[in-house]
């Protein structure tokens, strides 16, 4: 039963072409085997930290130094960060509140799809004998722009070796979190600036106060305005407008941090976002995120302790899918 026990780790584990190495793992030591143990609810790669006695968290954790007690163990080593830079993207992640879906590929040329017709908003009857109206879907001319975000690891490993592995997942986090934040800047850019396709959103110009946002769910229809986008300086102005000074809304911001506004858009705060806009979407519909591959590290470099110019990176994309299913409010930014 003990498969994972038996199992030869190596370099080449991370080169297979579409899977990561916890997939790697799982063809060979498939979890399945494992229901009714005390191994049931690891993965094959938390097996394999069992079976080299790895701890990662918690106030027992091991040194960094644990996982190069031999060559098996090393080769999980860049797992481990990628786990832990994966964990601090997710928990900083903001893009499920504008994303609609996402697509993995394995290369990085990638055209998204359009949808075109007579009417692609609403249903009209059809008359008797009438044709239907016919929607089109064709691939777009241009490719989604890919970016890679990352940062490169500037260390040693005698500077590491001795230190917590719980210590070191919290710097990685904040990779994680750094590669989250610069994603929401392209997914706000490919709005405003287009996708390479499709042309950036229309813009109404503002002051901003109510009556602007009212004007925007109407402008959104048949879309639902669910979610809005705005820049510090933005949402400064937002949360001083007194329809957004609602006691049950400071509430909910008090026990969850999550902002609302009076049409129940959800509020997101983007840092570094242009001032003078802002922007309201329907997330169902909105954007699609393309991701090549995975978080990607030089497992090389990791697995052999050579860790002065150890990169870390995310390379992704975004494409708006329905033009209409998000708009922006513009307004002029005071000077000084």
């Amino acid at each position: 039963m003990a498969y994972f026990k038996d199992l030869r780790l190596e370099k080449g584990m991370y080169g297979v072409p579409g899977k990561s190495f916890t997939q790697v793992l799982e063809e060979l030591d498939g979890s399945e085997h494992y229901r009714g143990t005390a191994l049931e609810g690891l993965d094959a790669y938390q097996r394999q930290l069992k079976r080299f006695g790895i701890r990662v968290s918690g106030p027992g954790s091991d040194p960094v130094e644990k996982f190069f007690q031999c060559t098996s163990s090393a080769a999980l080593f860049p797992e481990y960060v990628a786990r832990a830079v994966r964990s601090g993207m997710e928990g900083a992640d903001q893009l499920k509140d504008l994303v609609a879906t996402v697509t993995t590929i394995d290369g990085v040329d990638y055209r998204s799809i359009t949808a075109q017709g007579e009417d692609t908003k609403t249903l009209k009857p059809v008359a008797e004998g009438a044709q239907l109206p016919a929607t089109t879907i064709r691939m777009n001319d241009g490719l989604v722009n890919l970016k890679k975000r990352g940062r490169m690891l500037v260390t040693s490993y005698e500077a590491l070796r001795f230190q917590k592995l719980d210590l070191l997942t919290v710097t990685l986090r904040q990779i994680g979190a750094y590669i989250a934040a610069a994603q929401m800047q392209d997914a706000v850019k490919a709005l405003i600036d287009g996708d390479g396709s499709k042309p950036g959103i229309a813009f109404t110009a503002g002051t901003p106060d109510y009556s602007d946002f009212v004007e925007l769910w109407g402008r959104l229809a048949p879309f639902q305005l669910n979610t809005v986008v705005a820049g510090t300086a933005a949402m400064e102005k937002l949360l001083q407008i007194t329809e957004f000074k609602d006691a049950q809304a400071g509430m909910n911001f008090q026990g969850t941090g999550k902002l609302c506004t009076p049409l129940g858009a959800k509020l997101i705060h983007v840092p570094g976002m242009e001032d003078g806009k802002i922007i309201g979407l329907d997330k169902t519909c909105a954007l699609e995120l393309v991701q090549a591959g995975d978080v990607v590290t030089d497992y090389d470099k990791l697995i052999d302790r050579q860790l002065e110019r150890a990169a870390i990176s995310v390379t992704s994309g975004f494409a708006r899918i329905c033009e209409g299913a998000a708009q922006g409010i513009s307004y002029t930014v005071s000077a000084g």
